[in-house]
């Protein structure tokens, strides 16, 4: 179960990336979900991602906790499932996808509106949550952004 839960919880590898893991695999997750995930149902996108952060959840603790660290920077399940949630129903174009990108390293990074104190929370609840609340807020932002553009 330690190594399924270091694959998973560093994204197959890319939170060991060198320099700033955690939007290596947000890329990821916008590459995916760009050429693949977008063509899902939303039905069935809505229960991936609920698997996604069910097993980062889990995955993360387990790997948390062998590592001795709240939050490793190696973990980066939290940027993926944060991302994807961020993209759930956009539009599959690049200014969109770009747009949904940029608005949620950002609020990944600075960590607004009491998204920081989400961090808070023990072991993968609180690897998860403030990368969910970035994404829920990428979400709301960039779903009002396309609806007064288009």
């Amino acid at each position: 179960m330690l190594k399924l839960s270091e694959i998973i919880s560093t994204f197959f590898g890319a939170g060991f990336f060198p320099l700033a893991p955690g939007t290596v695999a947000s890329f990821l997750a916008v590459i995916i979900y760009k050429y693949l995930l977008s063509n899902f149902a939303w039905p069935y996108y809505f229960l991936l991602l609920v698997l996604v952060v069910a097993a980062g959840i889990y995955l993360s603790t387990i790997y948390a906790r062998y590592l001795n660290v709240q939050d490793p920077g190696k973990i980066v399940i939290d940027e993926v499932a944060g991302q994807l949630l961020a993209l759930f129903l956009v539009t599959p174009a690049w200014k969109w996808l770009a747009l949904s990108f940029l608005l949620f390293r950002f609020f990944d990074i600075v960590k607004p509106l009491g998204i920081k104190k989400l961090e808070r929370i023990k072991w993968g609840w609180g690897i998860m949550a403030d990368d969910l609340a970035a994404g829920l807020l990428t979400w709301l932002i960039t779903g009002l952004i396309i609806f007064i553009l288009r």
